[in-house]
């Protein structure tokens, strides 16, 4: 009788290919796009800069009131 041969088709190799390319393109999407991984992280850099910035000017304006509160009660150096 005859022998079934196994092996992948023409058929379920292109299907494969066609899925791994949309994987590829939305793996890439969002990675790279307009509110991709990237993009979200330097939005998240900036953010935190200007977070930084304004504590910094925060704690410089506390201190400066502290001082000058001890230097009315008579308790600065």
């Amino acid at each position: 009788m005859f022998k079934k041969e196994s092996g992948i088709t023409l058929v379920a190799l292109v299907v494969t290919i066609i899925v791994l390319l949309i994987l590829a393109g939305v793996a890439i999407s969002l990675t790279i796009g307009q509110n991709g991984i990237f993009t979200r992280a330097q939005n998240a850099t900036q953010k935190w800069d200007e977070a930084e910035k304004n504590e910094a000017g925060e704690m410089n304006t506390f201190t400066n009131t502290y001082d000058k509160l001890l230097q009315n009660l008579g308790l600065a150096d």
